[in-house]
C-alpha cells in the first residue's frame, strides 16, 4: 500500500510530493492538468526571477520524479475510506490506495464533494468554497488532509508550495510517529 496519494500536482501538491518522497514515503500524485497556475505569468515566487506557470509545474512535477514519486495523469471521482487507509477513484476507471490521502487540487472540488469532506465559505477572490481544515491541514475525516487553494490560503504559488510543504510534514511525522525535519546541506 502507498503511503500517500496527492490530489492534484501544482505548486502544493507538488511540493508536498517532493518532501514526501524525499522522506521514503511512496507517494503517488494523481493530476488532472488543469492547474490554474497552468495560465499563471510568476514574478514574486522567491529565488525566482520570474519563470511561466507551465514551467514552473513542469520543474515541481520533475524534483518529485527525482525522488521516487510516481505521477499519473487522471482525474480523481471520488475517494473511498477502505481498511488500512483509502481507495482513490479516477474517470479512466483507476484504484490506487493509500494510508492517507492529501487534497491538493487548487479551486477544483469534484472528488471532495462526493466524498463526505466538510467545506466552507472561502475567502479569497473568486475562490467560493473550500475545504474545512485545521492548523495542520486535517480535513474532518482521519487520514484525508488539504493543502493549497483548495485548503483556503492565498491563491500566490509561494504560499500554495509552502503549504502543501508543511502539510506532507505533518503527514510524514504522523506516519513516523515523530516530528520529520529535512534540511539539507551544501554539498
Amino acid at each position: 500500500m502507498n503511503d500517500l496519494i496527492i490530489i492534484g500536482a501544482g505548486p502544493a501538491g507538488a511540493s508536498a510530493a517532493i518532501f514526501a518522497a524525499k522522506a521514503g514515503k511512496k507517494t503517488i500524485v494523481i493530476d488532472n492538468d488543469k492547474s490554474m497556475t497552468k495560465r499563471a505569468w510568476v514574478e514574486n515566487h522567491y529565488g525566482v526571477k520570474e519563470i511561466s506557470g507551465p514551467d514552473l509545474i513542469e520543474i515541481g512535477k520533475e524534483q518529485a520524479l527525482k525522488f521516487g514519486a510516481e505521477v499519473i495523469q487522471a482525474t480523481v471521482e471520488k475517494i473511498e475510506k477502505i481498511e488500512h487507509g483509502f481507495q482513490v477513484v479516477t474517470d479512466d476507471n483507476g484504484h490506487f490506495e493509500a494510508k492517507h490521502v492529501l487534497i491538493a487540487s487548487g479551486i477544483s472540488l469534484q472528488a471532495v464533494e462526493a466524498s463526505g469532506i466538510e467545506t466552507k465559505a472561502g475567502t479569497e477572490p473568486r475562490i467560493k468554497t473550500v475545504i474545512a481544515v485545521d492548523a495542520d491541514g486535517k480535513t474532518n475525516i482521519p487520514g484525508i488532509w488539504a493543502a493549497g487553494t483548495c485548503a483556503g490560503v492565498s491563491v500566490h504559488t509561494i504560499i500554495t508550495a509552502g503549504d502543501g510543504a508543511k502539510v506532507a510534514i505533518n503527514i510524514i511525522s504522523e506516519l513516523n510517529g515523530e516530528r520529520y525535519v529535512d534540511h539539507d546541506l551544501l554539498k
